[in-house]
């Protein structure tokens, strides 16, 4: 039988992407003291793997398949085809961002104050490049952890440091000088996986199943009745991916609409598809969107 290896990141990313895996049909099992994971599908083998370490495991052939981040691809200058972008992390659907940062009270405003200063990150090969490219001189040192405590303790100028809000890093007393990069989640593969027809097509379908999960998880579906002298009301409140399905009921003079709408605007769309003349509406949630 034909197997696929598929990469899964450990740590900070894998409940979220566990999650998303389940909410595409792809149920992971990760089973205490084991990196090989279990999955409904046996065409698929699961291995667990640190993000870090993922794009050189898949560059080397060692996986077929994998989920990282774009900054580690950049860190490791790993060559991997990029399948698509599946912009999720552990606390939200928006895309983390690096970012240089200093002590409040520290002289420096700019990225090119940092010449001849040191700098504590865990994303070493990237900020070497980065300072490189702006023609910046200074000292960058492998942060094993605790990066932002290294600032504030003044053991180093400043720090390169991964962040979604910068809620954390302003609790610290420090202070957000630039946005280095933003990065989000690559699935990823060896390049002769995609050579490989049977492989090329479960990729394919694995990359369609995610992303429809991730597309739907932003909307809802909202089913509800009208009398046909409001329809046009209700209808125009209504925004689709073309246009609303509608149809009668078995009395004719109502019928029955139904659309898909993204999850902000309900609270605010609900009150006014009932003040337009809307009857018996439901909300459902959607498990996938292609």
């Amino acid at each position: 039988m034909h197997k696929l290896r598929l990469g899964i990141p450990k740590g900070s990313l894998e409940a979220a992407t566990l999650s998303l895996f389940a909410q595409a049909g792809w149920v992971i099992q990760p089973q205490s003291r084991n990196y090989y994971p279990g999955i409904n599908d046996p065409e698929i083998s699961c291995a667990l793997v640190r993000a870090q370490e993922m794009a050189p495991y898949v560059a080397s052939g060692t996986l077929d398949l994998g989920l990282t981040g774009l900054d580690w691809i950049l860190e490791t200058e790993s060559e991997v085809a990029e399948i698509c972008t599946l912009t999720y992390s552990k606390s939200s659907d928006q895309p983390s961002r690096w970012v240089l940062v200093v002590r409040g009270d520290s002289p420096i405003e700019s990225v090119a104050d940092l010449a001849g200063k040191k700098i504590a990150t865990e994303l070493v090969g990237f900020t070497r490049r980065y300072l490189k490219e702006r023609g910046i001189e200074a000292a960058v040192e492998f942060s094993w952890g605790a990066t932002e405590a290294k600032v504030v303790e003044d053991l180093v100028d400043a720090a390169v440091e991964i962040t979604e809000t910068g809620s954390t890093i302003r609790a610290h007393g420090l202070r957000i000088i630039a946005d280095l990069l933003y990065t989000d989640t690559r699935l990823i593969a060896h390049p002769a996986a995609l050579q490989d027809p049977w492989k090329k097509a479960k990729i394919e379908q694995i990359s369609l199943m995610l992303q429809a999960a991730l597309a739907a998880r932003n909307k809802v579906a909202l089913k509800l009745n009208v009398a046909a002298a409001n329809l046009d009301r209700v209808v125009a409140l209504l925004p689709s991916l073309h246009a609303p399905t509608v149809s009668h009921l078995y009395d004719r003079q109502w019928l029955a609409v139904e659309t898909v709408v993204d999850v902000s605007r309900v609270r605010d769309l609900i009150p006014q598809l009932r003040a337009a003349g809307a009857e018996g509406i439901l909300e459902y949630e959607l498990r996938k969107m292609i």
